[in-house]
């Protein structure tokens, strides 16, 4: 998925099959929804080599989910730009929750998967909740907040690492600058995911989106490296 995936099982139950079979999943998700390969669902369904009939099942879901999603943000989440069909700011998160649901149908309960620091956890480790880092996106080697989360999804929206790569539908030829990074937390990493994507396109107003949300919390970074959170962010934070 050109990201590195993690993956830690805490429970002795866990096999070398269960490894196995979540990698297998996260490989052909690649396969079918990668834009950068010709041979993709995703590139066939582009250039408009695929009937209706002809989608699988998986395609159909997230198609269905980023149009639910584009509702929910007022239009802010659009899978679609330039005519060009990319769905990486809703099948990460929701590949990553496929993944941790796949460990509990096994009846695992404790594990953590990370696909390019968006992160599901399940339970707990070393009877303690996980703790998952917020990266400095001035100074990817700094961590400004470290969480700690049971049961729940984080993922990160921001232009650190692969630049700008989000856009604002309503205002799609201006570049989004005030933001550098925002983090949600959410009830598992698809609803943190897709969020985050449609939030940071928002600017500075989705932190306040991400406010009135209910049962999530976000952390916003903007470009002179000041942080705003939302009111029940702080419950989360990990203090040593």
């Amino acid at each position: 998925m050109g990201m590195p995936i993690t993956l830690e099982i805490l429970d002795t139950s866990a096999t070398e099959d269960d490894l196995e079979r979540v990698f297998a999943h996260f490989n052909a998700i690649d396969e079918n929804f990668s834009t950068y390969k010709t041979g993709s669902e995703v590139s066939r369904f582009n250039r408009g080599e695929l009937t209706a009939e002809q989608y699988s099942d998986n395609l159909r879901t997230i198609l269905s989910l980023s149009e639910q999603t584009k509702k929910e943000t007022n239009g802010y989440f659009d899978v679609e730009h330039a005519g060009v069909f990319d769905p990486s700011g809703i099948v990460k998160g929701w590949a990553i929750h496929n993944a941790a649901q796949m460990l509990r149908d096994r009846g695992l309960q404790n594990f953590y998967v990370d696909a390019g620091g968006d992160v599901e956890v399940a339970g707990h480790k070393a009877g303690q909740a996980w703790k998952v880092g917020i990266r400095n996106p001035f100074n990817r080697s700094q961590n400004v907040k470290i969480l700690a989360l049971s049961d729940q999804g984080i993922a990160t929206s921001g232009t650190a690492i692969r630049g700008q790569h989000i856009y604002n539908p309503h205002q799609p030829t201006s570049q989004l600058q005030d933001v550098v990074s925002l983090t949600v937390i959410g009830p598992n990493v698809y609803e943190a995911d897709r969020f985050a994507t449609a939030a940071f396109a928002m600017g500075k107003d989705g932190i306040v989106f991400i406010e009135r949300l209910a049962g999530f919390e976000g952390y916003m970074i903007d470009v002179h490296a000041r942080a705003t959170f939302t009111t029940g962010f702080e419950r989360y934070v990990y203090h040593q």
